[in-house]
């Protein structure tokens, strides 16, 4: 079913059922030692949610049907790969040339994309630990890991992180083979790798590691946990890698660093217990940070010690700052606030426009003195079923010249374009989404990561696979120019260089 891409077309106007309110305030509330936003490890759990209101929905045309496709005029669906060999949740995207590296909770995929209408799969590896982040450099690969494990190898099991010989942190294989990727390094990291970020240079690659949430029961993840890990790798003896600091970006004097205090200070907050994710602009010396209840701006002039520039909090709208992506010329930022986790119903009228939302901050001043400003919030126009997981997540820049557009995933919300050109006014542009996984039960899918990559739009679904979307339309069509040879949206190019 194609749809006209007037947001008004599609209204998805569903009640909130009160189980859902009551799942929630659950994520909200939750104990930030043991709430791991992101979906987890263990089976999802499923939600009851009101049946009637979403079968009302259904009939009146409100909601697409359960797995329904419907999109706007200007995207076609070319193509779905189903899950295959790894069955776990499917994650983040990275890609190089003619291939495309999808994370998995139980290892990566690569596909051959020469043929955007039909991708194929050439490997397969199975390596199993959250939530296996995955980025590309030459011919190395780096997976995160965030759960606790036997050894580092890909054949451990799980074991409690009040283990101290538990492992968390990076695994590095090469590619040179990319139908063989090969093991060849792994480097522990302090309270695991929940996401990692790419700073190459030509003799070594650095990684910044976020991860958050330290314990004192857990030896290897200690309070306060108030920075990140830095990893140096070098590119021809990868097996040296190994971590070469840990730059405090919260410096403070209590137990708990000097990051946002949270609740019940300020309620609804996430403490901020390390960083979500850092997107690095290699070109312009800069990283933004989405540190839970932070975020920050950074320069990484030295890759090494990057030093904090400039901070924000929003103790009103954001509850857990989660991604940031800078426009071409770099003086905005887009901010994602992760309400609930990704395994809420938060895309609904009880909600509301500015809470799980972007947050679009112009950069203004100059060198040191630059100064993060706030200007508007941006979340999807479609209210979604109250079984539906939906929430800001993981987007890309669409590389058109004097424009500031951008393509995101929303999990069940699906993938919108959209433009925030004019900060104070953003607004959609197209859309592709998924009619609910069910429409009982509160299920967690829906698109975890999509990106332009090389005239197309890639998506990563939890539940559903690999999705490629075109986009036809005059905002778009110039971007279809711009030639990449490899793109980790964490490590963001500068398109027009």
């Amino acid at each position: 079913m194609t749809l006209s891409h007037d947001p008004s077309t599609r209204p998805r106007r569903l009640g909130v059922g009160a189980t859902a309110v009551a799942l929630l305030a659950a994520l909200l509330t939750a104990a930030p030692a043991t709430a791991t936003p992101d979906p987890g490890d263990g089976p999802v759990p499923h939600q009851k949610v009101s049946g009637s209101a979403a079968a009302a929905a259904l009939v009146s045309g409100e909601i697409p049907g359960q797995d329904e496709i419907v999109h706007s005029a200007n995207v076609d669906h070319l193509a779905n790969v189903p899950k295959d060999a790894l069955t776990g949740i499917n994650s983040d995207l990275a890609f190089q040339g003619r291939y495309a590296f999808a994370g998995n909770y139980d290892g990566f995929r690569v596909f051959d994309i020469g043929d955007p209408g039909a991708p194929k799969t050439i490997a397969q590896v199975l390596c199993p630990g959250s939530q296996n982040d995955v980025s590309v450099s030459g011919n190395l690969l780096f997976l995160s890991t965030d759960s606790s494990r036997s050894d580092s190898s890909c054949n451990s099991t799980t074991q409690p992180a009040t283990e101290k010989s538990s492992w968390e942190g990076i695994k590095v294989f090469d590619i040179t083979d990319k139908r063989n990727p090969k093991y060849v390094a792994a480097v522990e990291t302090a309270c695991g790798s929940h996401t990692h970020s790419l700073v190459p240079r030509r003799a070594n690659v650095y990684v910044y590691v976020s991860s958050y949430s330290p314990n004192s029961a857990f030896p290897d993840c200690q309070p306060p946990h108030d920075g990140i890990s830095v990893i140096k790798v070098p590119r021809h003896a990868p097996e040296k890698a190994a971590v070469v600091g840990f730059p405090v970006l919260f410096p403070g004097d209590g137990p708990d660093g000097g990051g946002n205090p949270g609740s019940p200070t300020n309620p609804g907050v996430q403490k901020t217990t390390g960083c979500h994710d850092i997107t690095v602009l290699p070109s312009r010396d800069l990283a933004a940070g989405a540190c839970m209840g932070d975020g920050i701006l950074m320069s990484v002039e030295d890759p090494e010690h990057p030093k904090v520039i400039d901070r924000v909090q929003d103790n009103v709208n954001f509850s857990f700052w989660h991604s940031a992506t800078f426009n071409q010329k770099a003086d905005k930022v887009v901010f994602t606030d992760e309400l609930g986790g990704g395994g809420a119903a938060t895309c609904n009228a009880a909600i509301g426009p500015d809470r799980g939302a972007d947050g679009i901050y112009d950069i203004v001043g100059r060198g040191d003195h630059r100064r993060l400003v706030f200007r508007a919030y941006y979340k999807i126009p479609r209210h979604q079923a109250d079984s539906e997981n939906c929430v800001a997540h993981n987007g890309s820049l669409i590389p058109v010249k004097g424009r500031d557009l951008m393509v995101q995933a929303w999990y069940q919300g699906g993938v919108s374009v959209w433009d925030f050109t004019d900060s104070r006014n953003p607004r959609e542009i197209a859309y592709f989404e998924r009619g609910p996984l069910s429409t009982g039960t509160l299920t967690v899918g829906g698109s975890w990561s999509a990106y332009y990559y090389n005239g197309y739009v890639y998506s990563n679904d939890i539940a559903k696979g690999f999705d490629v979307l075109r986009l036809h339309d005059r905002r778009t069509d110039p971007a279809q120019r711009v030639r990449l040879h490899e793109l980790n949206v964490q490590t963001q190019p500068d398109y027009f260089d």
